[in-house]
């Protein structure tokens, strides 16, 4: 293999613009997320910045995200991985206190007499 072998592997073809392979490109969307920067600032070796950006939202668009999410909360589930817990806030507990106080006091309130 010569250096055209080399340039190919790199995602680069002879004379045409450089590619990205998915892989970098969702490597690009973690290191984003994680660093928490403007997509602009992605390093290059995970592609050009608005590259990554496009493949991002178009998953987001297309609800890729969400269905892989889901495939990976069934895979974790199936090995005991995750445990699910129930959590009510405070918010909540006081809505339903201020229903019974409202049913009291609609109790309360006189029936026409004769």
């Amino acid at each position: 293999m010569g250096s055209a072998g080399a340039a190919s592997s790199g995602g680069e073809e002879a004379g045409g613009p450089r590619t990205w392979t998915r892989r970098q490109l969702i490597n690009g969307i973690r290191w984003r997320t994680r660093a928490g920067t403007p997509w602009r600032d992605a390093p290059e070796r995970y592609g050009l910045w608005d590259r990554i950006y496009d493949l991002f939202r178009r998953w987001q668009r297309d609800v890729t995200w969400k269905r892989i999410l889901e495939q990976l909360q069934v895979q974790a589930d199936g090995q005991g991985l995750i445990a699910w817990h129930v959590s009510v806030d405070s918010a909540v507990c006081r809505g339903r206190q201020e229903d019974q106080a409202d049913k009291a006091a609609d109790r309360r309130v006189e029936e026409p007499g004769p």
